[in-house]
């Protein structure tokens, strides 16, 4: 059965390439989500040989992780700009992974090919929930585990984002708050009659540490695709000093960044 896309759908994903390939991702993932990676493959526990996927692998903080671990490792994204710091970082890291451009709601993998589904914070920002998470599961072998890391709402990376999206024009009906991703009660619904049983647990990441709230900002602002567009779009409104001072207030409090851990396993 063809399924049709909805209008708009294209276009938004577009966008989405373009503001993950802008900016400098890969020094603010080593900045402020590095350790993660380590923890999730940690968790799961990846044995050699496992074919594993990590998608929306950005410039590889779980796939160069999960390769050391022994995994066979394909790394997936839709933003493929940023493969070239990902094979530098596995160069330098001694593995090798496949880099495949892809969409998470859209696997070019068929059914039950992974030992392994990891994704931290990266499926959370597919616009459709429900279909990101069924192709995890439809890709994913019986018995096979998925580990998933994304911030809570509550957290502060969680009140950054939102914070932003008061400033953003509103989302197509479509595309659902990334955040809903962060509430363990969102991700069980995802998942329903998968056969994929889920656990949850929280944890913290300290990012690395910054002079003061508005420094945290204008690194943010001149690294950070999603900031770095809005920041745009604001100064052509006059309105960025604002937003920016908004912003720092959040950082200035110096918490860590709070997010779920989805771990499970396919019956």
């Amino acid at each position: 059965m063809t399924i049709t896309e909805p209008a708009g759908l294209a276009e938004m994903k577009q966008r989405t390439r373009a503001t993950w390939a802008a900016g400098n991702f890969p020094e603010v993932a080593k900045r402020e989500l590095w350790p993660v990676g380590e923890r999730i493959v940690q968790r799961i526990g990846i044995g050699t040989g496992e074919h594993v996927l990590d998608v929306a692998c950005g410039s590889g903080n779980v796939a160069i992780r999960a390769a050391q671990a022994g995994g066979d490792v394909v790394g997936l994204d839709l933003t493929p700009e940023l493969f070239d710091a990902a094979r530098s970082l596995a160069a330098e890291a001694g593995v090798t992974v496949d880099w495949v451009e892809g969409d998470a709601e859209d696997l070019p993998f068929d059914d039950e090919s992974f030992d392994v589904v990891l994704s931290t914070f990266g499926v959370m920002f597919a616009p459709r929930h429900e279909v990101a998470a069924r192709e995890l599961a439809r890709v994913l072998r019986p018995g096979g585990r998925i580990g998933l890391c994304n911030w809570t709402p509550e957290g502060i990376q969680g009140e950054f984002f939102r914070t932003l999206g008061t400033h953003l024009p509103a989302a197509p009906a479509f595309a659902q708050p990334p955040l809903l991703w962060g509430t363990p009660d969102h991700v069980q619904q995802l998942f329903a009659g998968t056969g994929v049983q889920l656990e949850f647990d929280r944890e913290t990441v300290e990012s690395a540490p910054f002079d003061s709230g508005e420094a945290a900002i204008d690194f943010a602002a001149e690294n950070f695709g999603p900031l770095m567009m809005l920041r745009g779009m604001l100064e052509g409104q006059g309105t960025w000093t604002d937003v920016r001072e908004e912003l720092a207030r959040i950082y200035d409090r110096r918490q860590p960044g709070e997010y779920l851990v989805v771990v499970g396993r396919k019956l």
